[in-house]
């Protein structure tokens, strides 16, 4: 047993805890941002690693445009959103015609709009989902459905898994995956009973299984994602931040596949 990976995970939860808890909109956006953040220069630092050159100083943008979410008034927020993506393209191509290709060429421009999409905006609904009502009750929702994927996938893969899932993350297997389900519906499920016999709330209990069900798929996916892209880039781990667990991008990859899903469902059915 990796006693390492456990102690970094119970003070990672305990930490995550205290900022879900104590923290309002603002506070938590910066937090979000920060992490994001990190994230992007996890994420750019493997892809230099494989000789690329993302163009850093524009991702780190859309982190302040994150950190600024419930600072910003909604009507500027939302013209930002729609031009976000065709503006960041123009500056991009624009930086490459200056320097004439002698820095960056058309692959430095597409790691680096893809890093945007994959960490920034999806990482963005996390802190989207806790500004909604009842959204610090509800934002538990996507880091639970990703503990309980991740706890019981490990337990189960590790000490029973047989039926190997896929050379991109050959340690991962199928009854690993499926266990991963089961995790974040008991988890979820466990949950929406305290909430809604202390809290008052009714939140519907088939719901939140089906729902953990598609969060699960999605945390699961991301967790492939971020390893596609370390296969690619030829490296283990994105860093040795957190012992045991790797970098942070190791640690949220299925957060931020899963907060978009769990942004839609729950301000749409609860």
């Amino acid at each position: 047993m990796d006693i390492k990976r456990i102690l970094t995970g119970i003070i990672g939860f305990f930490i995550t805890a205290i900022v879900l808890i104590f923290s309002n909109n603002i506070i938590f956006d910066i937090v979000i941002a920060v992490l994001a953040a990190m994230m992007l220069y996890e994420y750019n630092k493997s892809f230099k690693h494989g000789k690329a050159n993302p163009i850093m100083w524009v991702e780190y943008i859309c982190c302040v445009l994150i950190a600024g979410i419930h600072v910003i008034p909604y009507e500027i927020m939302k013209i930002i959103l729609i031009l976000i993506i065709p503006t960041f393209i123009l500056i991009l191509f624009l930086h490459i015609i200056i320097t004439e290709m002698k820095k960056y060429n058309i692959i430095d421009i597409s790691i680096t709009l893809f890093g945007i999409a994959y960490i920034s905006v999806l990482l963005a609904f996390v802190a989207l989902l806790r500004g909604e009502e009842n959204g610090k009750i509800l934002v538990w929702y996507i880091f639970l459905s990703a503990w309980g994927t991740d706890t019981l996938a490990y337990v189960v893969g590790r000490y029973f898994g047989k039926h190997f899932f896929s050379k991109i993350s050959p340690k991962k297997t199928i009854e690993g995956c499926v266990s991963g389900i089961i995790g974040a519906v008991l988890f979820t499920v466990i949950y929406t009973f305290f909430i809604n016999k202390f809290l008052g709330l009714n939140i519907n209990y088939l719901l939140i299984v089906g729902f953990s069900v598609i969060w699960s798929i999605a945390g699961q996916i991301g967790d492939f994602a971020a390893s596609t892209i370390k296969r690619y880039t030829g490296i283990k781990d994105y860093s040795n931040l957190l012992p045991g667990h790797g970098g942070m991008l190791d640690r949220f990859d299925s957060v931020i596949f899963i907060a978009p899903f769990a942004y839609i469902l729950l301000t749409m059915f609860i």
